[in-house]
């Protein structure tokens, strides 16, 4: 069986394409099976035989997902996968180890250098298929929740403790933070930001903090949440997330006016609280008018928004400005 080629270092997707699974591995006849396999499921696939190719290869096309061999010649999958999640631009590509070693210290070195899931070898490309959907079902849902937070001013982004490095972040994140500090690589917190961190990191566990941070391009406000436990501690690694907001609301209300032109303008102040999970009589108390005014332009918002419910006008608004 011969092995596809190799994916050119100069490939680039289109936003339209399917979703794409880079496979990383030394074996020709590994990468055939899987190429296929995948291809006929509808996907687009990249390949890499070496560890710098699939660098080289996720940097240029940011696949949806990396299938990537243990155990290679040189830069072995491990350190791939590290690599790749120290750079903001892959790092939230999700990793799917393929290994013929399964003891446990080796799982754990898969988990540690930032997999999210392991499949054996001799690979049953049914049960690598089903991992593939499943992960991307994840990573898609986990895009659209960065997606909506970004189009509503929560500008979100995960960071280590111990050194300030950004794990990832969304797209407003990293723009606020480079209008906000241009001097600070993309990779790596304000020092400021992350001496706030420090300082109230002990209390987070069971508190979210927050703080109003003047800078000389305006203000931002921080909040600070555990994630990775289920008893509200951080992650192992000491990983935090950080939401991020500018004070001012004008250029949110602005995407709000070119997204829903059919709205008048009190209708989408109305609509923007009720996505903020506001309630008809706050609602009325912020924009000083009744709850029964409140509910009438309610009534015409879910009318032009062809809904019936207040969470259903909700989804309507993230899913048009989180694309």
């Amino acid at each position: 069986m011969s092995p596809p080629p190799e994916s050119p270092p100069g490939f680039l997707l289109d936003a339209g394409d399917a979703d794409v699974v880079l496979v990383v591995d030394d074996v020709p006849d590994n990468l055939a099976v899987l190429h296929d396999a995948l291809d006929e499921s509808g996907y687009t696939v990249l390949v890499a035989t070496h560890g710098e190719a699939a660098l080289e290869r996720a940097r240029q096309a940011r696949p949806h997902l990396v299938l990537l061999d243990a155990v290679m010649p040189g830069m072995d999958g491990f350190e791939v996968a590290r690599r790749l999640k120290a750079d903001p631009a892959t790092a939230a590509i999700p990793i799917v180890f393929m290994t013929g070693l399964t003891d446990a210290e080796h799982v754990v070195q898969a988990f540690a250098a930032g997999g999210i899931d392991y499949v054996t070898k001799p690979l049953r490309p049914r049960e690598v298929l089903a991992r593939i959907a499943a992960h991307l079902r994840a990573a898609r849902a986990q895009a659209q929740a960065r997606n909506a937070l970004d189009a509503f001013g929560h500008a979100t982004l995960v960071l280590r403790q111990r050194d300030g490095r950004r794990l990832w972040q969304t797209a407003l994140a990293r723009q606020l933070l480079r209008e906000h500090f241009p001097e600070v690589p993309d990779e790596q917190l304000p020092a400021p930001l992350l001496a706030w961190v420090q300082e109230v990191a002990p209390e987070a566990a069971s508190a979210a903090p927050t703080r109003q941070l003047q800078t000389p391009r305006g203000r931002l406000t921080l909040a600070l949440h555990p994630m990775g436990e289920d008893d509200g501690a951080p992650s192992a690694d000491g990983e935090w997330l950080l939401v991020l907001r500018e004070a001012s609301e004008a250029a949110l209300m602005l995407a709000l006016a070119q997204a829903f032109p059919q709205l008048t303008a009190r209708e989408r102040e109305v609509l923007y609280w009720v996505v903020q999970g506001k309630t008809n009589r706050d609602i009325g108390d912020i924009l000083g008018t009744s709850p029964r005014t409140v509910h009438k332009h309610l009534e015409h918002v879910f009318e032009k928004l062809g809904v019936e419910t207040r969470t259903a006008a909700a989804g309507v608004v993230m899913a048009r400005m989180g694309r």
